[in-house]
């Protein structure tokens, strides 16, 4: 049984709506574990900077970020990161690296099942 949404903000609550939809459809535990990120007060949301993703994150790899990202540090590799806000020099640095930034609902569109998908958080 799901857990009632209580956000203020429907768009976050689609949003997690969608992600605990597609966990249980598609049986991928990566998804149900953004949206229980996601579900979490935002006082105990931790934004991750671009340095943080060059650090430790592999060329050519898809991340997600339940969260927003920032832009403190440079980013040198092709990544697909999906997250549920950016900043805006967060997504240009991430496309100057020759990388994507998505948000969270096209990632889950493209990769239903969570193949591939690695949680930052």
């Amino acid at each position: 049984m799901l857990r009632t949404i209580r956000k203020e903000n429907a768009e976050l609550a689609r949003v997690l709506i969608e992600l605990r939809k597609a966990a249980k459809a598609h049986e991928a535990p990566v998804w149900h574990a953004v949206a229980e990120k996601l579900a979490r007060p935002r006082r105990k949301a931790k934004p991750v900077n671009i340095g943080h993703l060059e650090r430790l994150a592999d060329p050519k790899e898809t991340l997600v970020v339940p969260g927003k990202v920032l832009a403190h540090g440079s980013l040198t590799k092709p990544l697909t990161v999906a997250a549920y806000n950016y900043s805006k020099d967060a997504r240009t640095k991430i496309h100057a690296a020759g990388g994507q930034a998505l948000s969270i609902t096209d990632l889950l569109k493209a990769k239903p099942n969570g193949a591939g998908v690695r949680l930052f958080a």
